[in-house]
């Protein structure tokens, strides 16, 4: 018999919410992290938006999993205590040649049901938010804001009150196929290594999904890259009371304004494509930071943005191509019995997650 019924690689907000999930069905669960914190890679280096759904193309799995995700997540908050606010987000167009990218995305919204978003001309926008300098912008009433932390806790002790476990420090070196499941090699800081088997194996392990997934007879699993995002932080108080993001740009959503819940405003993520994991923001980054704002908010005081921290979007898409999707694997894509197999899992990523842990129960 295996060790345990159901493993979960990976404790960020993704694999926390899967193995909630599965333990709500009955499941006995353990889930793995190679850190000594739960999400301290990915899920808790972000903007912390709950998004409303905007940007994704009809049919992906990301149109289809954020709407229900962004609603299941303000249902979640709600019943769990869990510190939010659905502040609401302007996409705006800096200029004139902008408002057909804002028109595209206003239709690829309604495409996917999103219903709510309203175009804003330039003199309304003046009334609302008077510090912007923009030919006109999209309105988002359904954008937020969340305390990842709080949600991951939250997460962690739903799974734990099911009977599930999250064991930290236990760095996942190999997968492999064994009678009734997979074997999964495991080291401990000190350098121990051990085995366990399970019968059900899900990997939600971010940046390291594609590696541990590379040896898998048919797992097919993409090439990793790295995309890392830093963020400056405002000194003094801005003047905004909403989420300001400008079009999108290649590899990620441009250089934004957000609040956290104390109103305090940070401007990120850039996209800057890096081979290993740096957790310094270059103050010289901030240069481009300066004239990306001021295309939107030409009022921004000189001197006013210092470094604040980065992040590392786990992409399957690298420089040049086109974004890629969420990627789910599940047996009726590798032919492995049990198993799922999750890559690219970034933005909107935080937003779906309680989406992308039903997704993967319906793939076992």
């Amino acid at each position: 018999m295996p060790d345990i019924e159901t493993l979960v690689i990976g404790a960020g907000v993704i694999g926390l919410a899967i193995g909630r999930a599965l333990a709500l069905k009955g499941r006995e669960v353990m889930v793995l992290e190679r850190h000594g914190l739960i999400g301290s890679e990915t899920s808790a280096r972000n903007s912390e938006v709950i998004h409303a759904g905007i940007y994704y193309p009809p049919g992906s799995l990301k149109a289809k999993l954020c709407l229900p995700g962004k609603h299941m997540l303000y249902e979640f908050c709600a019943e769990n205590g869990i510190a939010h606010e659905r502040l609401g987000k302007l996409i705006v167009a800096a200029d004139e040649a902008q408002l057909p990218e804002l028109e595209r995305l206003h239709k690829q919204a309604l495409t996917a049901d999103l219903t709510d978003l309203v175009f804003y001309d330039r003199k309304k926008l003046q009334e609302i938010e008077p510090e912007l300098d923009c030919a006109g912008a999209l309105w988002s009433p359904s954008t937020g804001i969340i305390d990842s932390h709080g949600y991951m806790l939250a997460l962690q002790g739903g799974l734990e009150a099911q009977g599930g476990q999250v064991v930290l420090n236990s760095t996942v070196r190999e997968i492999a196929p064994c009678p009734d499941g997979y074997k999964v090699t495991v080291v401990t800081p000190d350098g121990d290594s051990m085995a366990l088997t399970c019968r059900e194996l899900i990997v939600s392990a971010g940046h390291g999904a594609p590696g541990l997934m590379a040896d898998l007879p048919g797992a097919n699993a993409p090439k990793a890259y790295i995309a890392k995002g830093n963020y400056f932080k405002l000194q003094g108080k801005a003047p905004f009371s909403r989420l300001v993001y400008p079009v999108p740009e290649p590899g990620g959503s441009g250089v934004h304004i957000t609040l956290d819940l104390q109103h305090q405003a940070r401007f990120g993520p850039d996209v800057e494509w890096v081979e290993d994991f740096d957790f310094e923001v270059d103050p010289k980054r901030g240069d481009k930071f300066y004239a990306a704002i001021r295309s939107y908010w030409p009022g921004l005081p000189g001197n006013s943005l210092i470094p604040d921290y980065c992040g590392f979007r786990p992409k399957i898409s690298g420089p040049g191509e086109p974004a890629a999707d969420f990627r789910i694997d599940g047996p009726e894509a590798h032919g492995l019995e049990g198993l799922v197999a999750l890559y690219g899992m970034e933005s909107p990523g935080l937003t779906s997650s309680l989406a992308i842990a039903d997704e993967v129960v319906g793939r076992l």
